[in-house]
């Protein structure tokens, strides 16, 4: 990791004194980097870590901050990991333009490279991303979310990035086309677990970094609430769809949805799905032969999917 942070400082590097001093603010407060390890990891379980997967992480961990720095613009957020985020300190004109860069160097660092295949596997992911967003906001109009689409916007929107870290880790270690399909599958799955675990987190007890009852101020029909109103008489859930629409700024209001999930099972039926695919992506992991980089991946899964922020 530290030998990638070197590759990761070099591919952001620029003579443009304002546009270096962003990067440098980002590089330093960058998160835990789960998703470089991803790459790592999986690069090793299929083989060996060679110069292509610093490659493949940079690029990852690339257009993954890209998408950061232009989320923050679309959600007019001002924080990010606890810190200003970039259009809180450099307004919204030059943080789509710090984002564009990003996204620019990453495609340069593959082509340069002839690292195509990588490349694809993360436009790929970029792309499921941006429509997973979409048809979240398209859903967030008229509350209509099935449980189906949940998870199709879950798919595109999360675990397509996390599936594309383990994709980039094996394609640069030379994995066959079947090894590429298993531990893509693996990435989603994981990835599918992360985001109903972050769901949950919304109707938690705790200081968990993220506002309680922020989804449902935002209009996002999430896995435990769908449940809930899927379990529920016509009368309750057009109240209930009403107060996510009309009345999501009053905190009287958001309690009465968070309580409602909680005495309708959704969060138990929420973290049984979570536990389902936690269990697939393992399952996943078992068909690889025994050795410290699976524990190790064994390890880093559970560390995502069983955090408490």
């Amino acid at each position: 990791m530290k030998e990638f942070e070197n590759t990761f400082q070099n591919s952001v590097k620029t003579h443009i004194f304002l546009l270096d001093k962003i990067m440098n603010y980002i590089v330093k407060r960058k998160g835990k980097q789960v998703r470089p390890m991803f790459v790592f990891l999986c690069a090793k379980l299929c083989g060996e870590i060679n110069p292509s997967t610093y490659r493949g992480a940079a690029l990852v961990e690339l257009l993954h901050t890209a998408t950061l720095v232009h989320d923050d613009v679309v959600d007019d957020a001002n924080f990010r990991r606890g810190f200003f985020s970039i259009n809180a300190l450099w307004k919204n004109k030059i943080s789509v333009l710090v984002g564009d860069y990003l996204l620019s160097r990453g495609l340069l660092l593959s082509l340069d490279n002839n690292d195509f295949q990588m490349l694809k596997i993360v436009s790929q992911a970029v792309k499921s991303m941006s429509e997973g967003e979409i048809l979240q906001m398209e859903k967030a109009r008229n509350l209509d979310i099935t449980e189906n689409v949940y998870f199709e916007i879950i798919k595109g929107k999360t675990a397509s990035l996390i599936a594309s870290c383990c994709g980039v880790g094996a394609s640069s270690a030379d994995a066959n086309e079947e090894t590429m399909k298993k531990i893509m599958a693996f990435g989603e799955n994981i990835g599918i677990a992360f985001q109903i675990k972050d769901d949950l987190f919304d109707y938690g007890d705790q200081e968990i970094g993220k506002p309680l009852g922020i989804d449902i101020k935002e209009k996002k029909m999430t896995l435990p609430l769908i449940y809930a109103l899927n379990m529920s008489e016509s009368s309750l859930k057009r109240k209930i769809i009403n107060i996510v629409r009309n009345e999501n700024e009053n905190p009287k209001k958001v309690n009465e949805v968070i309580n409602f999930v909680k005495e309708k099972g959704g969060l138990k039926y929420a973290e049984l799905a979570m536990i389902k695919h936690k269990n697939a992506a393992f399952e996943i992991l078992s068909t690889f032969p025994e050795n410290a980089t699976k524990k190790a991946l064994e390890t880093l899964v559970s560390f995502v999917i069983d955090r408490k922020k």
